[in-house]
């Protein structure tokens, strides 16, 4: 499921939103409650997790880049592979 970016043009709260592509965008600001939320442009940031794809069965040794534990802090850039600050 994608996660989507909103900002609120009346108080600038930004906030994420993990919806369906078929939901209604979100439109009251939760922080101000106005109706001025926007859907930004950004990239899609989603980590594939588990047995049966790419990074676990076909990579091999230091290569594979697994998370080690299920409480691993989130990148904002989807699992840290973009050399973001937060791998550093």
């Amino acid at each position: 499921m994608p996660i989507y970016e909103y900002a609120c043009k009346s108080c600038g709260h930004t906030l994420e939103a993990m919806q369906k592509m078929s939901d209604a965008p979100l439109k009251s600001c939760p922080a101000c409650n106005k109706p001025k939320l926007e859907k930004l442009i950004s990239a899609a940031g989603f980590r594939l997790k588990g047995g049966g794809w790419y990074e676990t069965d076909f990579k091999t040794g230091a290569k594979k880049n697994i998370s080690e534990s299920p409480s691993a802090p989130a990148h904002s850039c989807g699992g840290g592979g973009c050399g973001c600050a937060a791998t550093k």
